[in-house]
């Protein structure tokens, strides 16, 4: 690969940009790798994770908005890190979470909703995926399968499918999102160990696809950067994702998109390219040699849950399109995200981006009250949103 970038991990191929340059000593700490001598004084920096129950009357609902015809309320709370959900074939919600290591069941008992935990002492088990009766756990480089595990739930046994999907041990951007794909197959994407780097591209910055028992492997999308949120479209059944641009370049630059994957293999742009912004610390490929995004979603949002909405209780608009959860922005002066939107394609086939659910962010003080995560549509056409800052997940309705 013929570029010149900044370092990452320990063990990835690696050059120095012009001007990026790192102080001696210590390496810094992984989010803050890119950063330039002149904001070595800056005072951003990732959100610290809120890791304990947040009670009910300290949540944001009435904060909260969504757009005309349609009501949020509280669904669940008391699972601290929510992120990622999925549903069980008889109704269990299960939750995945980054920093506390935990996976969380939710059921409904005597005509109440109670939260356990389910597994525990985890690595960042953010991805689930349901298959036939069985969860799929993914925890950075384990995979692990509860099989028949809405009638294990109180003692579950997972069978560890590590060593035959292998993959990458790297923590950095080694949370993932997984979903099993129309094909049967299921979708694992690998972020780079790194801000921004020249890695192994065989190992990280795609998406692969497996079958369910780790054989098989292949390659769909090359070059993402980190993609925490994907899923198919429901009538053709292509991958879209969402994927993150890289830190310390500005408040402005580069934006996080939303990617269309036409064919297997298809590269989207990293580390040269982002959100049609060419990267002045790469050198080598130019951003006309890729495919344009399908839609620039904003700078540093922090896309996570990216989810096709399959019900049928929300008006004709709302039918098959997208919704991304924008986890919000630690790596700009003012924030961005932070909130719920919709992806709708209009007349000649443009894609739009509207707000869907607000007031996770307080402009006026710049400061954020949750943090939205996971997205998920219920058999009954309303919509989960998992807070992950405040361990709850909110309930979306409409009312005719």
């Amino acid at each position: 690969m013929n570029t010149n970038i900044i370092p990452a991990l320990a063990g990835a191929a690696l050059l120095l940009a012009p001007g990026l340059a790192l102080a001696q000593g210590a390496p810094p700490p992984a989010w803050a790798q890119g950063r330039s001598p002149e904001m070595a004084n800056s005072t951003l920096a990732p959100h610290a994770g809120r890791l304990t129950v947040t009670p009910p009357d300290q949540l944001p609902t009435a904060q909260l908005r969504v757009p005309e015809g349609f009501q949020v309320e509280l669904w669940a709370h008391g699972l601290p890190g929510a992120r990622v959900m999925v549903r069980g074939p008889n109704g269990t919600i299960f939750v995945g979470t980054r920093g506390i290591g935990r996976v969380y069941a939710v059921r409904e008992e005597g005509g109440e909703r109670r939260v356990s935990t389910f597994m525990q002492g985890l690595q960042q088990p953010s991805g689930l995926a349901i298959r036939d009766g069985a969860l799929y756990i993914s925890a950075i480089n384990r995979m692990l399968r509860v099989d028949n595990v809405e009638q294990n739930l109180s003692n579950p046994q997972p069978v560890d499918l590590t060593a035959a999907f292998n993959l990458p041990e790297a923590p950095h951007h080694g949370w993932t999102h997984i979903a099993f794909g129309p094909d049967g197959r299921l979708y694992v994407p690998r972020g780079v160990p790194c801000n921004i780097c020249d890695t192994d591209g065989e190992r990280y910055a795609l998406i692969a696809s497996f079958n369910p028992d780790g054989t098989d492997r292949r390659i769909e999308a090359r070059g993402v950067r980190n993609s925490v949120g994907f899923d198919f479209h429901p009538r053709t059944g292509q991958l879209w994702f969402s994927n993150h641009g890289r830190d310390w370049a500005g408040n402005d630059n580069p934006s996080d998109t939303l990617h269309v994957n036409l064919r297997r293999g298809e590269h989207h742009g990293f580390p040269w390219c982002a959100s049609g912004w060419q990267d002045p610390a790469v050198s080598g490929r130019l951003c006309s040699e890729f495919p344009p995004p399908a839609l620039i979603l904003g700078p540093h949002v922090a896309p996570i849950g990216t989810h096709f909405y399959t019900g049928t209780a929300f008006p004709e608009q709302y039918r098959n399109a997208l919704f991304i959860a924008n986890r919000g922005s630690w790596n700009r002066e003012r924030l961005a995200g932070y909130e719920v939107v919709v992806v709708r394609e209009v007349e000649g086939g443009r894609l739009v981006q509207e707000p869907f659910l607000t007031g996770f962010r307080d402009d006026e003080n710049q400061r954020f009250r949750g943090r939205p995560a996971g997205v998920l549509t219920m058999p009954d056409g309303s919509l989960l949103v998992s807070d992950e800052q405040n361990g709850a997940i909110f309930r979306i309705t409409y009312r005719r």
